[in-house]
């Protein structure tokens, strides 16, 4: 039979936590975040599901050029950024066993000025183009399943890896990324102008403030001088 430890007076007043309650809390935060990789998961697939306009990815692609970190300069919102209010960004690593597979980072800010970080992999989908990829944040018993994975295609990008834009065939999800938090009034038009030519309504996307960058959230259609 365990022992489980009993709460003592001075445990009570110095407010420590059994070791069962600490290990049970630990188990509780786990199971949130597991439910949570698979809600995510689960939605983003069905959104697959559905048809539109379509959508190319980007060829040549290198997937170590892309990698690094990128800021989101604007997204099409979706509950799980939610809580997200600024300082969005993602940092993308090459895992070390698969070269082509990228290792991400995402974290946000939320109001009260805490970070909130989603850990996932991303890998090529099969077949070209390379910029196909399919992405995951379930991770289970120390390895990243792609049992409901979601589409991530590079649908345009600077030839310098500057910028790029983030699709989904079903037109339902889009992220806009950039290297650096501003983005110049020329470029945020040609980006405009290569969503719309993906089948996008740009007012679709909403600006996400960044500390040195756009600072109010409107329509991305909105946002240029």
């Amino acid at each position: 039979m365990r022992n489980l430890a009993v709460p003592t007076p001075s445990m009570i007043r110095s407010g420590a936590r059994p070791a069962a309650e600490r290990v049970g809390a630990r188990r509780s935060r786990k199971r949130r975040r597991v439910g949570s990789a698979l809600a995510l998961g689960l939605l983003l697939w069905l959104g697959g599901c559905g048809t539109g306009v379509d959508m190319t990815p980007v060829e040549p692609f290198d997937a170590r050029q892309y990698a690094g970190t990128w800021h989101e300069v604007a997204s099409i919102p979706h509950f799980f950024q939610r809580n997200c209010v600024r300082d969005t960004r993602a940092t993308y690593t090459l895992d070390a066993d698969h070269p082509t597979w990228i290792d991400i980072d995402n974290v946000c800010t939320h109001d009260d000025g805490r970070k909130e970080h989603a850990l996932g992999r991303a890998r090529p989908a099969g077949g070209p183009p390379a910029s196909r990829l399919e992405v995951t944040f379930l991770r289970l018993f120390d390895e990243y399943r792609f049992w409901f994975a979601f589409d991530y295609w590079v649908i345009a990008l600077d030839p310098a890896y500057r910028w790029a834009v983030v699709g989904h065939p079903s037109h339902r999800y889009g992220w806009v990324l950039a290297r650096e938090p501003r983005v110049a009034p020329e470029v945020l038009a040609e980006i405009i102008g290569r969503i719309k030519a993906q089948g996008y309504d740009a007012c679709q996307f909403v600006v996400t403030p960044q500390t040195g960058g756009l600072s109010v959230r409107r329509p991305l259609c909105e946002a240029l001088p």
